[in-house]
């Protein structure tokens, strides 16, 4: 960051002119009282932007949120966890529009200004026989300071909520941004399940803002992977409503390149989090590809070796094993030379000119062995670089994954199967 800014309490609600709500509805156990049912509102009209998961197979709260944001600008959102509302069908679409009707009409909104999103196990109807009728209740609850209640709902493997709020100085006016996210498996590069929601009080114009979402998605929720797959329900959802009081931020502008840092200081910050919550995971890894000849190179290097299993497996068992990077790097489809290939571990070479260097394996092995370590791949053919996060791949996170079968049974229950 080029400029101060400073730590706030209050979540995806610390932005002025927000109001939060969630309540427990038992979406994935009617037993359960756990938040599952989330509200953001603004007061004002906004400006909106969104990114969403590029996998073919897509929920249906991700294409009905798309359809609104096609048609125009959000001012609410509506999520839950427990169930994705994904691979639903018609009945699926018909839910996610439920849920939109549902806050539209109290609030007084078009159902279009509502975005949708959902959270939890694939394939299976949303229980809306117990969420309908706690619509007026969730927007009844609405107020201020109650961000964090927002990030509870949404978690689902999570092990804790994720959310942040700054503040800082922005044309002569104190402009605040927060967000929260969830997930913690399920997370690949190109959207990694993964639910963002970020709210501002900046006035951003619609094309500016949409621009600088995907600019700052680009550089933070597509640089982190867990296990490599792909979500159906992958989502980034961005309000602005300029309640700061600052005129509009016109694109190109020094206001513009101040607040797209601050917008990716908060993405990169949640995307992070992710990753160290990622599903029993023990190794937080930042692996920075440098010396390509093309972006394109740097980054098909980066996702080779942040995406191996056996990379991944030798993190997690403190192995400085730089032969599985290096054949990572060798299968990734970049151009590389292996003879020029460096890789370093926290600064100490590991491998130089694709040959084991002299560094003592018991340094390298008191590295890998800290829960947080960077590795650097030097390619030595060029200036184009890329950087991503990752973890290291557990038994337990095999053992975790094994069987959803507890959440069908509940579903029989529910004469949903």
């Amino acid at each position: 960051m080029d400029f101060p800014v400073t730590r706030i309490k209050g979540g995806v609600g610390a932005p002025r002119g927000y109001q939060c709500s969630a309540i427990s509805c038992g979406i994935k156990n009617p037993a359960a009282e756990r938040l599952d049912l989330a509200l953001i509102y603004s007061e004002s009209p906004c400006t909106s932007a969104g990114t969403f998961t590029i996998n073919r197979v897509k929920a249906a709260p991700v294409k009905l949120s798309q359809a609104h944001l096609r048609k125009g600008d959000l001012r609410a959102i509506i999520a839950n966890s427990g169930n994705a509302n994904a691979c639903t069908g018609v009945q699926g679409i018909n839910d996610a529009k439920a849920m939109c009707k549902g806050v539209a009409i109290p609030l007084g909104l078009n159902r279009s200004e509502i975005g949708v999103c959902s959270t939890g196990v694939i394939g299976l109807p949303m229980p809306m026989a117990r969420v309908e009728k706690r619509f007026d209740e969730l927007v009844e609850g609405l107020g201020s300071g109650r961000g964090t209640e927002v990030a509870r709902a949404i978690i689902t493997s999570d092990t804790h909520h994720k959310e942040i709020a700054i503040s800082f100085d922005l044309g002569g006016h104190r402009v605040r941004i927060g967000g929260c996210v969830k997930g913690a498996g399920m997370i690949s590069p190109s959207m990694a399940t993964m639910l963002c929601f970020i709210t501002t009080d900046a006035n951003v114009p619609r094309d500016t803002l949409r621009k600088g979402v995907l600019e700052c998605v680009d550089e933070s929720f597509n640089r982190i992977t867990i296990d490599g797959d792909m979500s159906t329900n992958d989502t980034v959802l961005v309000l602005a409503n300029g309640r700061s009081g600052m005129p509009p931020i016109r694109r190109g502008s020094s206001l513009c390149k101040q607040f797209r840092q601050a917008l990716r200081h908060v993405m990169l910050e949640l995307a992070q989090a992710v990753v160290r919550d990622g599903e029993r995971v023990t190794k937080f890894v930042t692996v920075e590809v440098k010396g390509a000849r093309t972006y394109l190179d740097a980054k098909l290097v980066a996702e080779a070796v942040c995406k191996s299993a056996l990379v991944k497996s030798s993190w997690n068992g403190g192995d400085p094993n730089w032969g599985r990077v290096l054949h990572a790097v060798g299968y990734s489809r970049a151009r590389i030379r292996e003879e020029l290939v460096d890789i370093f571990y926290d600064g100490k070479p590991a491998c130089l000119g694709g040959l084991q260097a002299t560094t003592p394996m018991d340094e390298l092995r008191e590295i890998a062995a800290k829960p947080e370590f960077t590795i650097e791949i030097h390619l030595n053919q060029g200036d184009a670089d890329y950087c991503m996060y990752s973890s290291d791949l557990s038994p337990e996170y095999i053992d975790f994954n094994r069987s959803e079968y507890a959440y069908w049974k509940q579903a029989r229950k529910d004469g949903l199967v």
